[in-house]
């Protein structure tokens, strides 16, 4: 008997050898194949980059994986035990794999069918990390080996902190810290009990316990994990039951831009990201990213242009509704579904219910509950008569018509934009999307550094940014430039030029300009020619200089790459941006130094290194370590000087002539010292204005994206200087006065503003003029662009044949 349970013994044995033999075997041939686990030391996760404005205030988010990278020691302890609790309680207790815990959950889930799993957290960074996620034995014993050999290679919070970052939360969220933000809007050292218990329970299957879709299923599970946090001691039991007493409460972030009005400079800065480091890095990089935006600029150059823009377009006349939809039923689904303007959030979409001769009764687009689904609640409003009096003027068929109801304009059905009016409840007024539309840029000129941008009425309409991607002729804008490349090489702004007809030969054909209002002046100083914009003596100033001259100095001023060498381009009929003539303009409002106009001041990579700095100014005494009574570090600026000082100063006095008693006296009214241009392009296709203070640049244009006349008599002088006026008025107030500085060395002298002659004491019509040391105002009276043989009208015994040129010639580019 003995004999024989040896026996089976020895057979038991042996088969236990061969069976651990074969596991061993196979578990080797495994391991042979098992993913590198070291590269868990070299974890670097796809993090969200964050575009932040100048004061530190969030613009923007971007990503593939909503992820914010939290190490161990920033998780609170709460998040940190309703995860444990959730997962693995026995986690800092465990080798890699909880024995005790396997074998609950195997007998639990066969007896009760618990909800209670076997995979540790080390287990789940393994599969999530390391393997794939096929549902395999092969896979299992290899996630088993690798938790072992994780557990011998990091330590437990190194672990616990990898699977925090990792793990994905649904609606886009990856890890911790992102789905406090995303589901909470929170920080994670803000979320409750209630809310950390909910986003402990996600992991399991985001989508099965999705807030809105199976809210009931949520709440049961983050209840089951707040037991679970009161019976592992984390919270006590009254506030367990106070956590379950409270709702899901989720509020998702929204993703994207978050700046109001500052949607086109977040766009720009994402395209010049990527434009340098690549979409990886942007929307994986973790990159923290300051930009130069000045939300209060950008807020008051947001609106001054949207005013603008709405004030010509309603002198236009109404074009109709945005859509049409059935109200025989419920309309407010109807209308929810209309895509109206998401940053233009004044403006509500409605549609008309009955429209009469006092006017419309509208219902106002209902907004969405958090869940997504239309609101129940349906407001409604009126417009009076008075409050769309604008639109009376309408078009239909492609002829403008004159309405005497309201009811001729629109009917019920009609989807139309209205606004409330202001200290009312339901009135409202009619809007209307303009046709026109333009671009504008704000700029400090000695750094570069781009204050606010605006792209057009509105992103959500259009993403096409009107300010950096449009490609304009800047019209008269662009004389400063040829009138600045005449000061630096000898001119003054007293020398006189001809204004007269001029033909110019190119090729078989000829080019004949000619001023805005049609007009020779005759002779005229530089600074006359600025202030009145004329454009005969502009060309043959250009002609006389050598258009070669003025082409080096428009791609110095950075307005072009490449500037054509002809005459026309004198008039500004070369296609440039808003943003390149603002920086152009700098120059000059800076004292001649070149600038890299900048949207981005500093990007660091997610490790908080600094990658990219747009001051590149030196400062060799700010690294001392130690103060020995040395001179203060000063910051060396090593811009190029590209004009003159004195030349910089002489345009700028004259384009402040422009403001005084030109072509935008509009803006004297603002009592500051300022500098500007008026540009007008041909058939009025295109209205600017470019201008500055000492320590402001701002620059737009007025268009239709498809190039058509604005209308007749329409100027940058009536329609763009307006608009900076209106931004100037705003953006300056409270700020104090500040006079443009003249450059040591300079002379002011008072000279016969017609003439360009020095001035004797007590004359009438003088000016005090700026001169270049060894320079002054001419002895005898000399016209640039007369012969020799006298002047007529303009001065002393011209021949007829030369008074007939200059009192006729054909048009032109204007």
């Amino acid at each position: 008997m003995i004999r024989l349970i040896g026996y089976f013994f020895g057979i038991g044995v042996f088969f236990a050898l061969a069976a651990a033999a074969v596991v061993g075997i196979y578990v080797g041939s495994i391991s042979k194949d098992l993913p590198d686990y070291q590269v868990l030391a070299r974890y670097e996760p796809a993090v969200t980059t964050r575009v932040h404005a100048s004061d530190g205030a969030l613009m923007g988010e971007f990503a593939r994986e909503r992820r914010l990278y939290l190490p161990i020691q920033a998780v609170p302890d709460r998040v940190k035990a309703a995860f444990l609790s959730a997962e693995d309680k026995n986690f800092y207790n465990h080798p890699g794999i909880d024995m005790m815990g396997l074998a609950r959950a195997i007998v639990a889930n066969v007896q009760t069918g618990s909800r209670q799993g076997a995979s540790t957290i080390t287990q789940q960074v393994a599969k999530n990390f390391l393997l794939t996620k096929d549902q395999t034995y092969e896979r299992k014993v290899k996630e088993a080996l690798l938790s072992f050999r994780i557990e011998q290679a990091y330590s437990k919070d190194r672990i616990f902190e990898l699977y925090l970052n990792e793990i994905f939360f649904g609606l886009g969220a990856y890890g911790i810290a992102g789905a406090a933000l995303t589901y909470f809007d929170k920080s994670v050292n803000e979320l409750t009990i209630a809310e950390t218990a909910y986003l402990a329970a996600l992991p399991k299957g985001p989508s099965n316990y999705h807030p809105f879709k199976y809210t009931e299923r949520a709440i049961e599970r983050r209840n089951w994990v707040i037991d679970q946090m009161v019976e592992n001691g984390y919270v006590s039991a009254e506030e367990g039951e106070k956590a379950k007493a409270e709702g899901l409460g989720v509020k998702p972030r929204r993703n994207g831009t978050y700046m109001f009005a500052g949607e086109y400079f977040t766009e720009e800065v994402r395209r010049e990201i990527i434009a340098r480091y690549g979409e990886d890095a942007l929307y994986e990089g973790g990159l923290s990213v300051r930009s130069t935006i000045d939300p209060h600029l950008q807020l008051i150059a947001r609106t001054a242009m949207q005013n603008g823009l709405q004030r010509f377009d309603r002198l236009r006349g109404y074009r109709g509704p945005r859509t049409n939809i059935d109200i025989s039923g419920d309309w407010g689904t109807a209308l929810a579904e209309v895509k109206g303007l998401a940053d233009v959030p004044e403006w509500k979409l409605a549609v008309v219910l009955a429209s009469s001769d006092s006017g419309l009764s509208v219902g106002i687009q209902p907004g969405r509950e958090v869940s997504g689904e239309v609101s129940a609640t349906r407001d409604t409003g009126s417009v009076a008569a008075d409050d769309m009096s604008w639109a009376m003027r309408y078009k239909q068929d492609g002829k403008s018509l004159k309405a005497k109801s309201p009811a001729e304009v629109l009917k019920a059905g009609d989807v139309v934009f209205v606004e409330k009016i202001e200290g009312t409840e339901t009135s409202y007024s009619l809007r209307q999307l303009p046709e026109v539309s333009g671009g504008m840029v704000a700029m400090d000129p000695h750094t570069g550094r781009v204050l606010a941008i605006v792209g057009g009425f509105s992103f959500s309409d259009s993403e096409f940014n009107r300010a950096t991607q449009a490609m304009r002729q800047p019209g008269s804008s662009f004389k400063p430039f040829v009138y600045a490349a005449a000061l630096d090489n000898g001119y003054t702004p007293a020398s006189v030029v001809l204004d007269a007809p001029i033909t110019v030969k190119i090729g078989n054909t000829t080019w004949s300009p000619k001023n805005y209002d049609g007009k020779p002046a005759g002779p005229s100083t530089l600074r006359a020619g600025i202030e009145r914009s004329r454009n005969l003596m502009t060309v043959r100033l250009a002609n006389d200089m050598g258009m070669k001259l003025v082409a080096e100095y428009a791609e110095r001023f950075g307005v072009y790459d490449k500037m054509l060498p002809v005459l026309a381009n004198s008039l500004g009929s070369g296609e440039t941006t808003v943003m390149r003539m603002v920086s152009a303009y700098a120059v000059m409002a800076n004292g001649g130094r070149q600038i890299k106009p900048s949207l981005i001041d500093r990007i660091q990579d997610r490790y908080g290194k600094t990658v990219f700095k747009h001051d590149e100014r030196g400062c060799e005494g700010c690294v001392a370590k130690v103060w020995d009574d040395q001179a203060e570090p000063e910051l060396v600026d090593n811009a190029e000087q590209v004009l003159d000082p004195m030349t910089a100063y002489q345009i700028t006095s004259m384009m402040e002539g422009v403001i005084q008693r030109g072509t935008a006296v509009t803006l004297a009214e603002l009592g500051r010292p300022i500098a500007g241009k008026t540009g007008t392009t041909n058939d009025e296709k295109d209205a600017w204005f470019v201008g500055y203070t000492p320590n402001l640049v701002v620059g737009l244009y007025i268009g239709y994206d498809k190039p058509q006349p604005l209308g007749k008599g329409i100027t940058g002088g009536g329609l763009a200087a307006p608009i900076f006026k209106e931004f100037m008025a705003e953006a300056l107030k409270d700020q104090p006065i500040v006079d443009f500085r003249i450059p040591e060395g300079m002379k002011l002298i008072a000279i016969n503003r017609k003439t360009g002659m020095r001035a004797s004491e007590g004359e009438a019509g003088t000016i005090m003029e700026a001169f270049k040391p060894g320079t002054g105002p001419a002895d005898t009276y000399w016209v640039i662009g007369m012969g020799e043989e006298g002047m007529g009208e303009y001065g002393e015994a011209i021949s007829p044949q030369a008074n007939k040129a200059i009192s006729e010639g054909s048009g032109g580019l204007y």
